[in-house]
């Protein structure tokens, strides 16, 4: 993408670029940075974040805590809820007491796809209402309170 005749619709090209790199690869889940298209189409910073918001605006990828992208596949749920908010639903559908251990920092990051420091700051929201009792550093979080799940109409 080296031809420098016209940089309006550039970012279109990298979008479909990227479109093409997705369904060719099903094992996709993460977008290349935007420094790595920087790099691969020779643009700069903006025209590879023009071509990130055109993914995002035709479903394809949605941006994740941390910088990145992440590749949303056709009947992939997504939820755009609060990361605190997911961790409280865990308590009750994993069914969760008072008193339980509740899950690792690293093993939320994997599950949820986020970074750790994500994951400590949505805790250390939990910890701050009551819902979990920290544990600091080499201890496990405990359930401290069950949260009511509050029905949406």
């Amino acid at each position: 993408m080296s031809e420098r005749v016209s940089p309006r619709g550039t970012f279109l090209k990298v979008a479909d670029a990227v479109k093409a790199r997705i369904a060719d690869d099903p094992e996709l889940t993460e977008l290349p940075s935007a420094a790595d298209l920087m790099r691969d189409y020779d643009v700069s910073r903006g025209v590879a974040l023009r071509a990130f918001g055109v993914l995002q605006k035709d479903g394809v990828a949605e941006p994740v805590p941390g910088g990145r992208w992440r590749v949303i596949r056709e009947g992939q749920r997504s939820s755009r809820r609060p990361l605190e908010e997911q961790f409280r639903d865990i308590i009750a559908d994993e069914g969760l007491e008072v008193g339980a251990a509740f899950p690792s920092a690293s093993a939320l990051a994997t599950r949820f796809g986020v970074s750790r420091p994500t994951v400590t700051k949505a805790l250390d929201k939990l910890e701050a209402a009551g819902v979990l009792a920290g544990g600091g550093q080499g201890k496990v979080r405990t359930v401290r309170a069950v949260p009511i799940r509050e029905e949406r109409s």
